[in-house]
């Protein structure tokens, strides 16, 4: 009977053993998957702060933008009037391009310089052909469908 009971405590003992370094084993998995969890929470917030900065940066900048042309536009407004007030030279208010001084000049309308505006495409030379835009631009004759 004696054998039994140190055979039941000598169980007992390796159990206890047994679930206290499974019990460990899962603990580590717990404490890597908090861990795992902080860094993703941290980075998360890190982007968060990232995309504030992104946005704030690009807000600023449009307002810069704006009050430069703002200010672009008074200080050409101001020149033109100076112009048509201190000066009577037909070339320098053309320049300027100041409507009022075109309007008082009796310049309105286009004008007809000889000067073009660039294109972004090339005109045809035949109007009968295909654009670039065509489907069959470029491809030989026979059989396009």
């Amino acid at each position: 009977m004696e054998n039994l009971i140190l055979a039941a405590v000598a169980a007992l003992i390796v159990g206890i053993v047994i679930g206290v370094m499974i019990g460990r084993s899962g603990q580590g998995t717990t404490l890597r998957q908090r861990r795992a969890e902080q860094q993703v929470e941290e980075l998360r917030n890190e982007y968060t702060r990232y995309q504030a900065q992104v946005n704030e940066h690009f807000m600023e900048s449009a307002h810069l933008l704006r009050r430069f042309n703002d200010s672009y536009r008074d200080i050409n407004q101001h020149m033109a009037r100076g112009a048509n007030r201190l000066c009577n030279d037909d070339e320098w208010l053309d320049e300027l391009g100041d409507e009022t001084a075109r309007k008082r000049l009796g310049e309105v309308g286009d004008r007809d310089d000889g000067v073009e505006a660039p294109r972004d495409y090339a005109p045809k030379t035949d109007p009968k052909a295909s654009g670039t835009l065509s489907e069959d631009f470029g491809l030989a004759g026979k059989g396009n469908a």
